[in-house]
């Protein structure tokens, strides 16, 4: 009879009052129901292949979005449309994972300090783009953005380049030996500025 009174190891009670036993489930249930979410993604095609038209970056692209990341753009620029009507009257087309497949890692975050930056390739010239960078005030009075007067004045390193791509090449994206070759070249007596130019030009003109 005394067993027949003693709450079952998995019961209500014995969970809720031993703490070891409630992290382990907690954590348990946490790890099937991410690999539930997770998973699939790695075998669908919208999420693995590239759209059509989508190329990988050029050097100078590549080095600007590396000054992008270095810089902190993404602290107030999300690169995520959400499929949404405002979103989508406002800055284009949504989001699409195949836009971003040649990303390590994508740049989508959440938070909106300044306006989304995805479609932003082709929309202003490179010299507006020289400009609002320089000075943002200059273009957008009410803007918060600092500016980065330096970026004109740093150089690009092409020995840099190959190492980044060769690094890129082995988790999937499509560089030739002739690219990474002359990567170098392609980058020589350029700016900090002209690259991060370069990549806010790219931005969103695989899909449009």
């Amino acid at each position: 009879m005394a067993n027949a009174d003693k709450p079952a190891r998995f019961s209500h009670a014995n969970i809720e009052t031993n703490n070891f036993l409630m992290i382990v489930l907690i954590l348990l249930t946490v790890a099937v129901g991410g690999l539930v979410e997770i998973v699939p993604l790695f075998f669908q095609t919208s999420t693995t292949q590239p759209v059509a038209g989508l190329k990988p970056y050029t050097p100078l692209q590549l080095a600007g979005r590396d000054i992008y990341i270095r810089e902190g753009c993404y602290n107030c620029h999300s690169q995520m449309i959400r499929p949404l009507r405002a979103e989508t009257l406002r800055y284009g087309h949504y989001s699409t994972a195949g836009e971003f497949v040649y990303d390590h890692p994508f740049q989508w975050g959440s938070k909106r300090t300044g306006p989304d930056l995805h479609r932003v390739g082709g929309k202003y010239s490179d010299e507006w783009h020289r400009l609002h960078l320089e000075n943002p005030r200059d273009l957008v009075p009410e803007s918060n953005m600092p500016a980065y007067s330096w970026l004109a004045k740093g150089a690009l390193d092409p020995a840099d380049m190959a190492p980044k791509m060769r690094a890129l090449r082995r988790v999937g994206v499509p560089y030739t030996d002739a690219e990474i070759a002359a990567a170098g070249a392609e980058v020589k007596g350029k700016s900090d500025l002209d690259a991060l130019v370069a990549y806010l030009q790219v931005l969103g003109t695989a899909l449009k």
